[in-house]
């Protein structure tokens, strides 16, 4: 059950991480003009771009730290400063540079790069993203925990594919006030889990804290 609750919980904060409906307006200005197969097979390819990085970094993520001589604690500390940079971006309604420079953005004339970069990385799976998956999975412990957590990856791809694919209906539904406040609410969420991070992360690298 506590595997369960794990995964569940992994995938909310993911999703308010990735957050695919703050991404929608960006999405429908890249790909303006375009016919609607082409938006819906450009969904398609950002949804399993998210899915093939964020697993990478959930089986492989740790032994990278290993290689560059990182600790778990300082990693979590970093990544929650991180995600808190991100979150308080979001709860002001902006996409965080963190996550997309002015260089990238002036990309998206790109079509055929333009589902990879800049929508699939950095938007949403960004270093934030990443983080996230990374410290999860060191919590998880075990090989089959790391691969369990492709579930959860999963199903924030599917909502991803899900949400770009009726980006035009979601945003006529929303319109800019709706969508501003799910990124805030988003962003509130996101704050709290930065900070769950990072108490683990000094907790770890000053044992005596925690005492």
């Amino acid at each position: 059950m506590a595997e369960w609750a794990l995964l569940f919980k992994t995938a909310i904060a993911l999703f308010a991480i990735v957050n695919p409906i703050g991404v929608i307006p960006i999405f429908i200005s890249a790909t303006d003009g375009w016919q609607r197969q082409d938006r819906q097979r450009t969904a398609r390819t950002v949804a399993v771009t998210v899915f093939i990085v964020l697993t990478i970094s959930a089986l492989l993520g740790e032994q990278v730290l290993d290689f560059f001589s990182i600790s778990i604690p300082s990693f979590q500390v970093g990544g929650g400063i991180l995600v808190m940079m991100i979150a308080i971006s979001m709860m002001h309604g902006k996409q965080s540079a963190s996550r997309q420079t002015r260089e990238e953005a002036a990309e998206t004339v790109e079509r055929d790069v333009i589902a990879v970069v800049p929508l699939s990385i950095p938007l949403l799976a960004g270093p934030g993203a990443i983080s996230s998956m990374i410290i999860t999975a060191q919590q998880t412990g075990s090989w089959w925990g790391h691969l369990s957590l492709a579930l959860p990856i999963a199903a924030v791809c599917l909502g991803i594919w899900l949400a770009l694919r009726l980006s035009g209906h979601i945003a006529q539904r929303l319109g800019t006030l709706g969508i501003n406040v799910v990124t805030r609410l988003m962003g509130l969420i996101l704050a709290a889990m930065a900070v769950e991070f990072i108490a683990h992360g000094l907790n770890g690298l000053f044992p005596a804290l925690a005492s």
